[in-house]
């Protein structure tokens, strides 16, 4: 009995990893069965998380996610509403991507933490169009600006990686435009150029410019000929930016 007390302590562990007040660690290790899971270290702890599905490796009725479970029985009926238990189950896996998806982006994990801000906004989608309670609605879509903030950072950071700055600085400026989007429709009444969110993008935007010297991309030339009535110009900037987006 004692040995395994001892197996199951794992103050050697925490030990090895100190909390960190106001920073998030996280890391990823190999589970004894040889799959990598993600950890995060908490003040009185960790979290253990799967690295795909549901971070908590649960299987909801076979699928491997909530999320895949309630798509599936709206592709045979659309007009199906959410029950309390689903209410609840889509809570539990709100959280759960919540935590995982900081901890791609603390590991510089940008593609992962995508997939995961593109499950949550897909989730938030399901509680606005199947649930009649616009107060658990509104509870989930006060985070969606935080979310697709998220998203944005991490595009332009996997455009930054793969592509170029440019592309980066196009992305931030697309993005910004979409959350624009999104604030005129659920916060109209307050400043969107004073909001939080689109400052510090906005600030990531010109720290990259400056950083690696980028003036206007082609897509802001673009839109500043076309405001202009330059209407050549506009042509070969379209010129331009389509055979740079074309592979071939």
């Amino acid at each position: 009995m004692a040995s395994e007390d001892q197996h199951e302590d794992i103050d050697q562990i925490l030990n090895s990893w100190t909390f960190e007040p106001g920073r998030l660690t996280a890391r990823l290790v190999t589970a004894t069965d040889g799959r990598d899971v993600l950890q995060m270290r908490i003040e009185m702890g960790l979290l253990q998380m799967e690295t795909s599905g549901r971070p908590d490796g649960e299987k909801p009725f076979n699928f491997d996610s909530y999320l895949e479970y309630l798509q599936a029985q709206y592709i045979a009926d659309d007009s199906i509403m959410l029950t309390d238990d689903d209410c609840l189950e889509i809570d539990r896996e709100f959280v759960q991507l919540y935590h995982r998806r900081i901890c791609w982006l603390a590991l510089r994990e940008y593609e992962k933490a995508v997939r995961d801000a593109d499950h949550t906004l897909a989730l938030m989608d399901v509680c606005r169009d199947h649930s009649t309670d616009e107060e658990w609605i509104d509870s989930h879509e006060h985070f969606r600006p935080f979310v697709m903030f998220h998203r944005i950072q991490a595009k332009a950071l996997i455009e930054l990686e793969k592509h170029t700055p440019e592309h980066a600085i196009e992305e931030l400026t697309q993005g910004v435009e979409q959350l624009r989007s999104v604030h005129q429709e659920y916060d109209p009444e307050n400043d969107f150029d004073e909001d939080e969110l689109h400052v510090r993008l906005i600030e990531l935007r010109e720290t990259l410019r400056e950083q690696f010297e980028v003036g206007q991309t082609l897509n802001e030339q673009l839109a500043d000929a076309v405001a202009n009535e330059r209407y050549e110009q506009a042509a070969k900037l379209r010129d331009r930016i389509s055979k740079r987006e074309d592979p071939r």
